[in-house]
């Protein structure tokens, strides 16, 4: 299910995790050449991608907010 960023965290990692509207959390790594994600290094590029929507599977499974 779509559902749009509507803030980002770090984890206990320091890696980048977008906050849902759906409430579910989401890594979004900039991980070349697998994922690339140059907007999550920059302030101003996480905040270009807010309402950008992601694929929630956690939403699909019916899964508890975290």
């Amino acid at each position: 299910m779509q559902q749009p960023i509507v803030g980002y965290h770090t984890d206990e990692e320091d890696h980048w995790v977008a906050e849902l509207a759906c409430g579910h959390n989401q890594h979004v790594r900039h991980n070349p050449p697998w994922t690339s994600r140059v907007w999550v290094t920059t302030p101003e590029g996480r905040a270009s991608q807010l309402g950008t929507q992601l694929n929630c599977i956690k939403c699909d499974t019916n899964e508890p907010r975290d």
